[in-house]
């Protein structure tokens, strides 16, 4: 079991991160036209998926808008950023910020997502949130890079997710 801070306090989450080489777990997402996405959705693609707490606070959304502008520049990627936000505020943080590179998705019908990828926050008051992690799937949906962020409140590495795909920045 690993975990996160937050706050200045130790917060457990549901396992581990999928490790390096190993195959990302499948899993169904919403999308904001409120249709079930398996990974098989992107199949062959390589992607990132940047998985965080809510959409609507300061670092996430941020997180957001950096991929956002990285995908814009990498279209060969598929840029997924995951929560536990519903698809209608989503969508509208994607109206209001412009994006147009990275593709919002929601865990609301999940079936275990968080438990399945060690991001779902058991304790602490972000229990059933996600933790701040990023993992970059190679385009057989193997894990190639992952790093689960310490603090809620930091950014994760960038510069490092688009190494693992061999982007130099």
């Amino acid at each position: 079991m690993a975990g996160v801070t937050f706050r200045g306090k130790r917060c457990n989450t549901a396992g581990d991160l999928p490790a390096i080489g190993s195959r990302a777990p499948d899993f169904r997402l919403v999308d904001g036209d409120l249709r079930n996405l398996h990974l098989s959705h992107w199949q062959g693609r390589r992607k990132i998926l940047n998985i965080f707490p809510s959409i609507d606070t300061p670092v996430c959304g941020q997180s957001v808008q950096v991929f956002d502008r990285h995908a814009r520049e990498h279209e060969d990627i598929v840029m997924l950023m995951i929560s536990v936000d519903t698809p209608f505020a989503q969508q509208r943080f994607a109206r209001e910020c412009e994006l147009a590179g990275v593709e919002t998705l929601s865990a609301i019908r999940s079936e275990g997502f968080g438990e399945h990828y060690g991001v779902l926050i058991e304790d602490g008051p972000l229990a059933g949130f996600f933790a701040r992690a990023v993992l970059v799937l190679d385009e057989n949906d193997t894990v190639v890079h992952r790093e689960l962020v310490d603090d809620i409140g930091d950014e994760p590495d960038y510069e490092a997710a688009l190494r693992a795909l061999g982007f130099e920045q």
